[in-house]
């Protein structure tokens, strides 16, 4: 064998274990588990996050960056069984009173009973925008990915790459859009057994304690925010974000606004656009843009 060759047979598998390692210590480079006492944990090689929810508290981890904008996806496996009264809840917020976020919660259910999706989008510290669905798969079955897509024109909510929601930036409606404050990732295992399920009539069954949930395969194709400074140079021109950044103009083709279409129509459960009696003074200005 030829010494070329020699090197080749020793440096692959050195090359393979140092893939691995980047693979595997992914949540280590990029979150913090923040509260939980013990409760979160990182396993399985460190390729998978787990947070755990008993009577005495949840648990929950943050991104150690801040972003302003990008496309965020994480999969989730979710509370198996009689998960009532539990909410796993996965989100980009910014700090302050006039905070922006953009939500999924997962609002668990009985045995038997979907999951409900609930997703919001807060800017300048107003919410007010719930949209929520069911799946059109058993969520605690196997991961799924879940999605945000978040540029200066729209926020693209999916589920394994179909979307669910789109909120558009309508400013010139003087709708308030998130676009100034940087965000980061967060995600919890908690009991709302007061409200998440049947509005509270149901509650959290401590018997099935402790309840898991698990997260693995994180990605951010994202501007991160540091020092002052976004990595994508601008905050508003898509010229100036690296030609790998598509997602920074983004946004949904037919075949995509179509899926929208068949999700909303045969998922969708609520929609603050259609809750007349909760907007007596009129529905919020988007709603009327749809």
């Amino acid at each position: 064998m030829s010494s070329s060759g020699l090197k080749f047979t020793f440096l692959m598998p050195l090359m393979v274990a140092c893939l691995m390692a980047a693979s595997a210590s992914i949540f280590h480079n990029n979150f913090d588990i923040t509260w939980g006492d013990g409760r979160g944990k990182i396993v399985n090689n460190r390729e998978v996050l787990t947070l755990s929810l008993d009577k005495a508290s949840g648990s929950g981890f943050q991104s150690k960056n801040e972003y302003l904008f990008g496309k965020i996806d994480m999969q989730l496996k979710l509370v198996p069984g009689n998960s009532a009264g539990t909410v796993t809840a996965y989100y980009l917020s910014s700090k302050g009173s006039t905070w922006d976020e953009i939500d999924f919660e997962f609002l668990g259910n009985l045995s038997g009973d979907p999951y409900i999706l609930h997703t919001n989008v807060f800017s300048q510290g107003k919410g007010n925008r719930e949209q929520q669905f069911y799946l059109w798969f058993d969520p605690t079955a196997d991961f799924h990915t879940y999605s945000i897509l978040w540029n200066p024109q729209r926020i693209i909510f999916s589920v394994d790459g179909t979307p669910i929601r789109e909120f558009k930036n309508m400013e010139s409606l003087g709708v308030p859009f998130p676009k100034n404050q940087p965000m980061r990732i967060y995600s919890s295992l908690w009991n709302a057994d007061d409200w998440a399920t049947r509005g509270g009539l149901v509650k959290t069954d401590w018997t099935q304690a402790p309840f898991t949930a698990s997260y693995r395969n994180f990605n951010a194709d994202a501007c991160v925010w540091s020092n002052g400074a976004s990595s994508c140079k601008s905050n508003t021109s898509p010229s100036s974000a690296s030609t790998n950044r598509a997602w920074f103009s983004q946004e949904m083709d037919s075949a995509k606004q179509q899926r929208l279409q068949w999700v909303q129509k045969n998922y969708m459960i609520y929609n603050y656009c259609n809750d007349a009696k909760r907007f007596p003074q009129g529905l919020p200005p988007e709603c009327n843009m749809s």
